[in-house]
């Protein structure tokens, strides 16, 4: 890891000093580290499992951005675009593997291989572009969650297919397939995909903003972080071993549900860190995999898988979009996304290889395909954006109008649900500024601390003339006013406190009774921050504690010169 992250840098800075995305001096340095190098060869069965840590937590920072909304809003797209795509492209890996002899199981392999797009090479390219959230980039991103669950569907079928594809399965996941009738495996695959999809969407919403809100009242960053990483990385465990989903899959579908707490932008924040940590692994591991040698034993090879999947691809996904009725414009990105490949194509070709389907040079072909297309990606992208300048300027009219119908229709749904998250997140950030400008006293904590007083708070309303605290009673809690008024009955006269006035924390601090009774002379709602609550936050929060300390000093200083008006005549 010291040296993954020692090259990394150095290369990803060398990479863009020369123009070049970072993720191609990742490449380069895992490349370097490899086997296939000479000097310093890297642990490959190390960086295997923490570029599937990389995969999982970037997958999972896509889905805290992504809603089950947005994923319905694009299925019209998607969907069809999805499974019409990989079957015309596996259909020309097909043909490609004819012309160099090879038999039908490796033909399928490697088309299915060449077929699918690396979902953290397209993220990483949305994001430099920053189109991530608009409408042509959420078309693309669902293109390849579909692209996705139809590949965890590939990899239950191939061990059951491969001896009817010619070779023998092998191992105890192909045994057990290919024991199985073939339409059983198939039902069985789709009902546990649709049930963890059920689950994630339906249950999920429900338990796991629950279980963050319970965390986050702990006021311990350290375990928010850490829940958040639990949550993430045990459904995606739970999703593979369960259901037969796949981690990166299983997570994006974790940070959908948690997309759904108001505290999503905040588990965002705190797993960005480690998600770009273990993302250069994801590239580094890439790299370390290729045999260069490749290039020259098999140029040709090398240069038609290449070609496939950069024009092959990226022609179909075009044809299909325009088809369905959807502008040049969204053709072009998705295109763009689509000319590259990445984990999904390593695991097929693994277990092509691992079932006898796939000779092992295809494999390197594979490898070499993906090297160079993640690579050339950037140029795709800026290719793409050159064309759709080019195609504005010489058919204006109808680079206008076709597809504008259905692409309006789109962006209003997807603009009306971003619409709905925004209002929900701006009502969250005006409890926030409400708080402060109710209670300046909170101006004294972060913004971390002021949501955890909003989880913390306990709401209670009161009538006029209702009785909130009565003398000699413990002290359960101390109450914020946030509308109304209330009476603070002492013996000589009463003390009204307002909007913005606090009271009960007197007998928090000193451990006493209550001095006197609090009487709701208007309709009143409070927030109620409980005894424990209060002893914990304020514990870490010392600065707050010195002030309502200081507050509660001064207002029983105040109260025992107005019960005894003679002490201030005398100290005059």
């Amino acid at each position: 890891m010291a040296v993954s992250f020692v090259f990394a840098a150095v290369f990803g800075y060398l990479a863009d000093r020369l123009r070049l995305p970072p993720l191609v001096g990742y490449l380069v340095a895992g490349i370097l580290m490899g086997p296939f190098t000479p000097g310093f060869i890297a642990d490959g069965a190390l960086a295997g499992q923490l570029a599937e840590m990389g995969v999982i937590l970037l997958m999972f920072g896509v889905g805290l951005h992504f809603s089950a909304s947005e994923l319905l809003a694009v299925r019209g797209v998607a969907v069809p675009g999805a499974i019409a795509q990989i079957v015309l492209a596996t259909l020309l890996g097909v043909g490609l593997s004819a012309l160099w002899g090879w038999g039908i199981g490796a033909g399928l392999v490697l088309g299915l291989s060449l077929s699918v797009a690396s979902t953290v090479v397209l993220l990483k390219a949305l994001e430099e572009r920053n189109l991530v959230n608009s409408a042509n980039g959420r078309v693309a991103v669902g293109w390849l969650i579909v692209e996705d669950l139809a590949m965890v569907l590939a990899l239950v079928l191939l061990p059951a297919l491969a001896e009817i594809l010619g070779a023998h399965a092998t191992g105890t996941a192909g045994q057990a397939a290919a024991g199985m009738p073939l339409a059983l495996t198939i039902a069985i695959t789709l009902l546990k995909v649709g049930a963890f999809a059920v689950m994630a969407i339906f249950l999920g919403p429900k338990v796991v903003p629950w279980l963050l809100t319970l965390v986050a009242r702990t006021g311990s960053t350290e375990l928010f972080t850490l829940s958040v990483l639990a949550i993430a990385l045990g459904i995606a465990f739970g999703a593979t071993e369960i259901f037969g989903v796949s981690f990166a899959l299983g997570a994006f579908f974790a940070g959908v549900v948690m997309s759904e707490s108001n505290l999503s932008h905040r588990a965002a924040a705190d797993s960005l860190p480690l998600q770009n940590a273990f993302s250069v692994l994801f590239f580094i591991s890439v790299g370390m995999l290729f045999d260069p040698s490749i290039l020259v034993r098999e140029p040709m090879a090398v240069m038609a898988a290449l070609a496939l999947i950069i024009f092959g691809k990226s022609l179909i996904a075009f044809c299909i979009v325009l088809l369905l009725r959807f502008p040049v414009g969204m053709g072009l990105t998705v295109a763009a996304s689509l000319a590259q490949i990445g984990e999904f194509s390593f695991i097929l070709a693994g277990l092509g290889v691992s079932l006898g389907l796939l000779p092992r040079e295809g494999q390197d072909i594979i490898l070499a395909g993906a090297i160079l297309s993640i690579t050339i990606n950037p140029l795709v992208f800026f290719a793409a954006e050159i064309g759709e300048k080019a195609f504005h300027r010489k058919w204006p009219a109808f680079f206008a109008s076709y597809g504008a119908k259905r692409q309006g229709a789109l962006a209003r749904e997807l603009g009306d649900i971003r619409a709905i998250s925004d209002e929900r997140n701006r009502q969250h950030q005006l409890k926030m500024q409400q708080l402060i400008d109710t209670f300046p006293l909170f101006a004294q904590v972060d913004e971390h601390a002021q949501e955890e007083l909003l989880l913390l708070f306990k709401p209670k309303s009161a009538s006029p003339g209702e009785r909130i605290i009565r003398i000699g009673d413990r002290g359960d809690g101390m109450y914020f006013i946030a509308s109304g008024a209330v009476e603070v009955q002492l013996d000589d006269e009463p003390v009204r406190l307002e909007p913005g006035a606090f009271f009960g924390e007197m007998a928090l601090l000193s451990g006493g009774r209550r001095t006197a009774d609090v009487v709701a002379i208007d309709f009143c709602d409070f927030l109620i921050l409980d005894r424990r609550d209060f002893n914990v936050f304020m514990s870490r929060h010392p600065a707050l504690r010195t002030a309502v300390s200081n507050m509660a000093r001064e207002r029983a200083e105040m109260n025992t010169l107005r019960r005894n008006p003679d002490q201030t005549s005398g100290a005059a």
